[in-house]
């Protein structure tokens, strides 16, 4: 189980985890947490159907993290129709986006939280199969954050950066990326055993 998850009984998953990868686990998803932003809680006398239909941003963040994991509905390049609609998806669709992302990177930050150390600082993490999905989402805006900052793209998916040289400032987050990576892969497999 050491640096993977595997299938629990019942459809969830476990991994053992040392004191230091629960740390960067957590600072990663505290930090993703900021960069998503918070959200906008409903006052308590508001509408429920009206929040429903709340509009959001109309434009794509600056931030090229942001814009990767909040991207474009259409290639709005191309016209002027196509830049109206994908405005127009934005505005209905990214606060509960946001939301989402948000209450996925919270579920890794809480399940951290609740760990009990074992004797060496580490612990097992067991996820039940509703906690399954959300890990599934914060692993993967993870590593879409990671990449984006990393300028690994889709096609190239960063082959020069596995060989960096341990001095480079960049290594840290490559090896974050490739076992981010790993977490994400085993945990689909669980899933899907």
């Amino acid at each position: 189980m050491a640096g993977h998850f595997e299938a629990l009984p019942g459809g969830g998953a476990a991994v053992a985890l040392d004191e230091i990868e629960i740390a960067i686990l957590r600072s990663l998803a505290v930090q993703l947490l900021e960069l998503i932003g918070p959200g906008d809680e409903p006052a308590e006398d508001e509408d429920p159907l009206a929040a429903l239909f709340a509009e959001g941003p109309s434009e794509p963040p600056a931030d090229p993290a942001l814009a990767r994991l909040f991207p474009e509905a259409y290639a709005s390049e191309e016209s002027e129709e196509l830049r109206a609609k994908s405005a127009e998806f934005r505005r209905f669709t990214e606060n509960d986006l946001r939301t989402r992302k948000r209450t996925d990177a919270l579920a890794v930050v809480h399940g951290l939280d609740a760990l009990t150390p074992r004797g060496d600082g580490g612990a097992v993490l067991k996820l039940t199969a509703e906690d399954s999905p959300h890990w599934l989402g914060a692993l993967n805006d993870l590593r879409l954050t990671i990449a984006t900052r990393l300028d690994i793209t889709d096609e190239d998916e960063g082959g020069e950066l596995y060989r960096l040289p341990d001095e480079d400032p960049r290594k840290p987050m490559v090896m974050a990326y490739l076992w981010l990576g790993v977490l994400q892969e085993t945990l689909i497999d669980t899933l899907m055993a």
